[in-house]
C-alpha cells in the first residue's frame, strides 16, 4: 500500500521551546536513552547502550563529517551575501571538490539574493603566511539553488582547507543561536571521517571512544557507511498529505568490505540514525536494480522516492545484497557511490534495519513518520514517554533504542 495519503497532521504533537536541547551535554555518553523493546519502554543513561544489544550483531554507522558550510561575503554597498554549500557540482565528487586548487563549482542556497543581482563577489584571505583573494560568481539556477563558481589565486591551497578558515559550521536553524566554537566538536560524531554533510547524523553524537570500546567487549560487530546529510533534512513538509512533499536527493557511499558484512549478518543490522537506515534500506533497491540489469551504471542505482512501494520486494534481502557486492565486481569498483530519495513511512517493510537508535525529530516531520513506521504506528506512547520524562529533544537532545 502506498502511504502517499497519510496526512502530516495525524504525525504532531506539542513540543515546548524548552524542550529542544540548545546545548549538548557536557558528556557525550550521559545523556537519556529511552528504551522500546517489544512495546514495553523504559529508559536508562546512553552509556548502558551495549547491554541492551544482542551479542555478535552488526552495529551501522554512518561515518559521514560535517562541513562549515556557511560563507559569507560582502558587496561594496555593505550589503551581507550568505552562500550555503548544498552539493558539488565540478567536480561532482566530494573527495575530489575537497582536493581542488584553484577553482570548483557548488550548487548553493544564497541568502540576500535579492542584493546580489550580478557580478563577482570577493574576499580577502589569510591562511598562513600566504594572502590571496578568493572570488565567487552566480551561475545557473539548479532547482531551488545556483550553481556558485569559487576561484582564488593561491593555488597551493585546496578548498577544504580555505573553508576551515572562511566557513561557519551550520547547526540546525530550531536551536535560535549563532554557533560558538564548542560546536565544531561538539556537532560532529567522534568516528566523522568523510566529509560532505551540512547536518550532523545526530544519533551519533552520543557515542564516545568509551562506549565504542564497550560495544567491542560486548562483541558487537560494527562498521561504516557514509551518507552526505543535505540541507533538506530540516526542510518542513507542507503539503497536507505526504504525496505533495517531494523528499531530497542525499549522496551514499558504501564499500564492497560493507556488503560483505552484511551477508555475513545475514543483512541484519542495528542501524544508528535515519540516515544509515536511509542508507541500508536503499541498498536493498539498488540490488532489485542490478538484479533486473546488471550493466547499469552507479547513477542510474538512484532510489527514487516513491520507488519502495511501487516496486515488487521480489527477492530476500541476502539476494538483492550479493546481486550489489557482485556487481561491484563486475564493474572493477570497491565503493558503491549513488544517491537516495528514499521515503519510510507507515506501510513500509523494513528489509535490513532490525534495531534503531534515535534521537527525537521535529513534529510533522519525514523522521517522524520513518519512525512510525519502524515501530508499527506506536510512536506517540513513545513520544508520550519522553515528555512526561524530561526527556532533551533534537539535535542536541537525548536518545533511544527502539526494537519493534
Amino acid at each position: 500500500m502506498s502511504p502517499k495519503h497519510i496526512r502530516i497532521s495525524d504525525y504532531d504533537y506539542p513540543l515546548p521551546d524548552e524542550r529542544i536541547a540548545k546545548y549538548p551535554l557536557p558528556q557525550r555518553d550521559h545523556s537519556k536513552l529511552l528504551i522500546y523493546n517489544k512495546g514495553v519502554v523504559s529508559h536508562d543513561l546512553f552509556c548502558h547502550l551495549p547491554e541492551y544489544l544482542p551479542g555478535g550483531a552488526l552495529m551501522v554507522f554512518n561515518n559521514t563529517k560535517v562541513i562549515q558550510a556557511r560563507l559569507h561575503f560582502h558587496k561594496s554597498t555593505g550589503a551581507l551575501i550568505e552562500v550555503f554549500l548544498l552539493e558539488p557540482a565540478l567536480p561532482s565528487d566530494y573527495e575530489l571538490i575537497f582536493q581542488a586548487t584553484g577553482h570548483c563549482s557548488w550548487y548553493c542556497m544564497i541568502g540576500n539574493l535579492k542584493k546580489w543581482k550580478e557580478g563577482p563577489l570577493t574576499r580577502q584571505l589569510q591562511i598562513g603566511a600566504q594572502q590571496f583573494t578568493l572570488t565567487i560568481e552566480r551561475g545557473e539556477m539548479h532547482g531551488t539553488s545556483h550553481r556558485i563558481d569559487f576561484s582564488w589565486d593561491s593555488p597551493g591551497v585546496s578548498f577544504a582547507e580555505l573553508i576551515d578558515v572562511i566557513g561557519e559550521l551550520p547547526i540546525p536553524p530550531y536551536l535560535n543561536r549563532a554557533t560558538q566554537e564548542s560546536d565544531k566538536t561538539t556537532y560532529q560524531t567522534v568516528y566523522s571521517k568523510i566529509k560532505g554533510s551540512v547536518a550532523a547524523p545526530t544519533a551519533g553524537l552520543h557515542f564516545t571512544p568509551e562506549v565504542l570500546a564497550s560495544l567491542d567487549a560486548h562483541g558487537i560487530d560494527r562498521e561504516e557507511l557514509t551518507l552526505h546529510v543535505g540541507a533538506g533534512t530540516f526542510k518542513p513538509v507542507k503539503s497536507t498529505m505526504i504525496e505533495g512533499h517531494v523528499m531530497h536527493t542525499e549522496y551514499v557511499s558504501v564499500s564492497r568490505h560493507t556488503l560483505d558484512k552484511l551477508l555475513r549478518h545475514q543483512c541484519r543490522a542495528i542501524a544508528v540514525g535515519t540516515t544509515s537506515v536511509r542508507t541500508l534500506e536503499s541498498l536493498y533497491y539498488m540490488g532489485l536494480k542490478v538484479m533486473k540489469n546488471p550493466h547499469l551504471a552507479p547513477e542510474e542505482l538512484h532510489v527514487t522516492q516513491w520507488e519502495p512501494y511501487d516496486t515488487e520486494a521480489a527477492a530476500p534481502p541476502q539476494e538483492a545484497i550479493a546481486a550489489l557486492r557482485d556487481w561491484l565486481d563486475s564493474s572493477a569498483l570497491s565503493v558503491l557511490n549513488s544517491s537516495t530519495q528514499i521515503i519510510i513511512a507507515p506501510s513500509y517493510e523494513y528489509k535490513i534495519v532490525k534495531m534503531l537508535v534515535t534521537n527525537f525529530h521535529q513534529p510533522q516531520s519525514t523522521l517522524l513518520l520513518l519512525v512510525s513506521a519502524f515501530v508499527k504506528g506506536d510512536w506517540k506512547r513513545i513520544y508520550r514517554y519522553a515528555l512526561d520524562n524530561d526527556f532533551r529533544f533534537l539535535s542536541y537532545g537525548d536518545s533511544s533504542l527502539l526494537i519493534p
